[in-house]
């Protein structure tokens, strides 16, 4: 299972945990949300649910191992910024991770990277855009408008726990080299690639995360 991809990697250039809890109205209910995260100072402990100090208030949609770390690049930051003529702060997105340097995009699902000096995480999903993102960018039309932009973000399982802090090295340790990415998903998972995930995570005697593995099976049975 060993692949060596040393050198290739980037840097955490923001560390983001939630700022306060936030009530949304909800099919005439109040649910609450932790997408409000904002950046914060010195090492934070990264474990198996994500980091200290952060809230996951839905973990059926947003959260549990698979989900445990949100990574978000700057490299697509600053085409949203460019697109929307506004600052995206680390942290709007809901994002835990702000990166530099590497393709989040483009990252293989079960692609393992260091964070640090200690933390391993691995690739499981993109992120999909919701109503409760929507009513945090207060954008017109963004979950249509994020998903055809495809530069969704990755969420992380969290494999060996540590500490994160801005400025932290990120190296590849491991890509499967299926050639399935995270970018394979929001505009349409395509039948064949699906099978070739669920395949080459076989063959390698990986474990498909439970919710990407029900998103392929349904563009297998449709296809």
């Amino acid at each position: 299972m060993d692949s060596d991809h040393d050198g290739a990697g980037g840097r955490v250039s923001a560390v983001s945990v939630v700022y306060e809890l936030r009530d949304l109205p909800w099919n005439k209910a109040v649910k609450q949300t932790a997408i409000d995260k904002r950046p914060v100072a010195g090492p934070v402990e990264v474990g198996p649910l994500g980091l200290v100090g952060d809230t996951q208030a839905d973990r059926r949609h947003h959260g549990g191992p698979g989900k445990a770390v949100y990574a978000y690049a700057d490299e697509d930051v600053a085409w949203w910024e460019a697109e929307l003529d506004r600052e995206i702060k680390p942290g709007l997105f809901g994002e835990n991770l702000r990166t530099h340097g590497i393709d989040v995009t483009g990252a293989e699902i079960g692609e393992r990277w260091s964070i640090g000096e200690d933390v391993v995480v691995e690739v499981t999903m993109p992120r999909t855009p919701c109503r409760t993102f929507a009513e945090r960018m207060d954008e017109r039309g963004w979950v249509r408008r994020f998903s055809v932009a495809n530069r969704p973000g990755a969420y992380l399982k969290v494999l060996q726990t540590g500490a994160v802090s801005a400025g932290d090295e990120v190296r590849v340790l491991f890509r499967p080299e299926h050639g399935i990415v995270v970018g394979d998903f929001l505009t349409g998972a395509d039948p064949a690639r699906m099978r070739t995930l669920i395949d080459a995570f076989a063959a390698l005697g990986l474990e498909l995360d439970p919710a990407i593995r029900r998103v392929a099976q349904r563009a297998i049975r449709r296809g």
